[in-house]
């Protein structure tokens, strides 16, 4: 009897400890898995420059397409039923391929989110039968400074116009500088933005653009791939020289009004698109008219 009561109390104090082995051994929720949690707790995909929710362990970085001196590079390819810039279509209203590549240089320190970038943006464009312009190629360089836990951003750029086929004598190469500002609320993000040209397109002269734009994510909370957002825009176009610029006075608005879903990593955008401008103010053309454009995009 005393034997048996010996051979119970050795086989429950080896299961005890092997369970206990076990339990030891299992391995904790895995980077990705936690990654997931926070962004079903967001019901959201963060967008650059918006912070990370606080939680009780950082989440893991983003990955980066890693680049030399430390930096990373970003491409992004785009396609697009019109090619709008600021409200006045640059194809007369048909499809538009707009790929982007840009180099990116690490912070200055862990303490002072300063940056630079340079890189490249490009267009077909289309100014009809007679113009032999077939494609604007933009080299853009600039600083960009995050503050705040990322919430406040800017941006002070330089971008060169580049039209390719056109000819000399119709000046429509130029070069433009920007300073962008932008804040996130958690339930909206603000941007703004001023752009000042010594000698805007086709010879028009001096150029300002100010900008305004809100958007607002829709909280999504079923599948962590998915990801939707509204944004509304306003713009002042002011043009010393408007005649050569093709308007009827020196300044005109355009504003925009879209949707976008980011489905997997792809976004897919449909904007109301729109300007003051008719078609006697518009070079006798329906470029500044009412339209929908729709955008699928993908970043690299």
């Amino acid at each position: 009897m005393l034997l048996k009561k010996e051979a119970v109390l050795a086989l429950w104090l080896f299961t005890m400890c092997a369970a206990s082995a076990t339990s030891a051994q299992t391995p904790p929720a895995s980077p990705n898995q936690r990654d997931t949690e926070v962004q079903n707790a967001q019901a959201q995909t963060p967008t650059p420059g918006q912070g990370p929710a606080q939680t009780t362990e950082a989440p893991p970085e983003k990955e980066k397409w890693n680049a030399p001196f430390g930096g990373s590079w970003t491409a992004t390819f785009a396609a697009a039923t019109d090619y709008s810039y600021r409200g006045i279509s640059q194809t007369q209203r048909q499809v538009a391929v707009q790929p982007s590549f840009t180099y990116e240089t690490p912070t200055v320190s862990p303490n002072v989110a300063l940056s630079a970038y340079v890189g490249a943006w490009g267009s077909n464009v289309y100014f009809g039968n007679t113009n032999p312009t077939i494609a604007e190629v933009d080299l853009i360089a600039g600083l960009r400074l995050k503050a705040l836990n990322d919430k406040l951003t800017g941006d002070l750029g330089y971008i060169r116009y580049n039209y390719l086929g056109a000819p000399a004598d119709l000046f429509y190469d130029f070069n433009e500088f920007g300073l962008v500002l932008g804040y996130d609320f958690g339930v909206a993000q603000i941007q703004g933005a001023v752009r000042y040209s010594p000698n805007f397109f086709g010879n028009s002269g001096i150029a300002w653009y100010k900008w305004g734009q809100v958007t607002v994510p829709i909280p999504y909370t079923f599948n962590e791939n998915f990801a939707f957002k509204l944004y509304g825009a306003v713009g002042n176009q002011y043009v010393e020289r408007f005649t050569n610029y093709g308007i009827g006075n020196n300044n005109y608005w355009d504003w925009q009004i879209g949707f976008t879903a980011t489905v997997y990593g792809i976004d897919l955008t449909i904007a109301y698109v729109d300007t003051n401008l008719d078609i006697a103010g518009c070079a006798a053309t329906m470029n500044c008219d009412a339209r929908a454009v729709f955008t699928i995009s993908k970043t690299f």
